[in-house]
């Protein structure tokens, strides 16, 4: 049975629910405004950034509690969260300070922190190599590549306005962008960093989910209460080129999005109707809702 962590970033809590009845399990206070999530590689901990508290908290997820948090002088609206399991590291940005905090996960101690040189520096991803980290900058437009072993700034290529949400094609290697101020997808070549196709999206994009497969993603549109799909093989004029197939409603101000380990469904939460969607991945509709706290955001699948 597993288990959906959302966090509820007006009313400072974190929600276990069941991910198949969607009976809240329990709820549990944080610091001011909670925004992201991410969980250790055996499940035992959840990594939650408050943002407007400048802290990150460490939950342990079978007392379901706040066992520690850290905080810093340069957190200033700390944002995404990404593990690199292959080194037992949790990388951090900060959006205000546009500085990259790496931990270690075992003795959750700060290892290092930098800056990325660029403005607003608010989501971290990895790729399937977890050699490279990739960090979306709302402020520059930009994309921030850094080897991840040396912990060096390698490329800063341009993307769309508002870059936010940001994934990397585990079969191709491509970086995939949302742009939320030019309601555009960037995919860039993972190699050579060019913009190789767009794709019109829904009004404000602000996250990109691929499936286990890595045959779809899902681009929850913030301001269209919809979210978007894209084929990742689809043919256009000959050429394969990522593509949306489908626009799914689901409930006001979507943004959190998370697939189930098998990829039969996905779980967006709704940040202003206060619930999650689920969405079964057959059909690519949205066959359910479960309640959640106030203005839900941030999402994570505990198996």
């Amino acid at each position: 049975m597993g288990e959906l962590i959302v966090l509820n970033k007006d009313e400072d809590t974190v929600s276990y629910i069941d991910a198949d009845s969607g009976e809240t399990l329990a709820t549990v206070e944080t610091d001011f405004n909670p925004h992201e999530i991410a969980l250790s590689p055996d499940g035992a901990t959840a990594y939650v950034t408050c943002s407007l508290g400048n802290s990150l908290l460490f939950l342990d997820n079978e007392a379901r509690e706040v066992r520690d948090r850290f905080e810093h002088d340069l957190f200033e609206f700390p944002h995404g969260l990404a593990v690199r399991e292959s080194a037992g590291e949790l990388w951090l940005v900060s959006t205000y300070s546009s500085q990259v905090f790496v931990f270690d996960l075992e003795t959750e101690d700060l290892l290092e922190t930098f800056p990325t040189h660029q403005e607003h520096s608010h989501m971290v991803t990895f790729g399937p190599d977890e050699e490279t980290a990739y960090i979306a900058n709302i402020g520059s437009d930009s994309v921030t590549l850094v080897d991840a072993d040396e912990r060096r700034v390698v490329a800063d290529p341009p993307v769309g306005e508002g870059p936010e949400g940001i994934a990397v094609d585990p079969d191709t290697g491509e970086i995939f962008v949302a742009n939320q101020d030019d309601d555009r997808l960037s995919v860039l070549n993972g190699e050579s960093l060019d913009e190789t196709s767009t794709a019109l999206l829904g009004e404000t994009p602000v996250r990109v989910v691929f499936d286990p497969e890595g045959r779809y993603a899902l681009v929850a549109n913030r301001e269209g209460d919809d979210v978007s799909v894209i084929d990742t093989e689809f043919v256009r004029d000959g050429e394969r080129q990522p593509w949306e197939v489908k626009r799914i409603p689901v409930g006001i101000w979507p943004g959190g999005t998370v697939f189930e380990p098998s990829g039969e469904r996905a779980f967006v939460a709704n940040n202003k109707t206060n619930d999650v969607s689920v969405i079964d991945t057959d059909s690519f509709e949205e066959v359910e809702r479960f309640d959640a706290g106030i203005h839900p955001d941030g999402i994570a699948y505990l198996e």
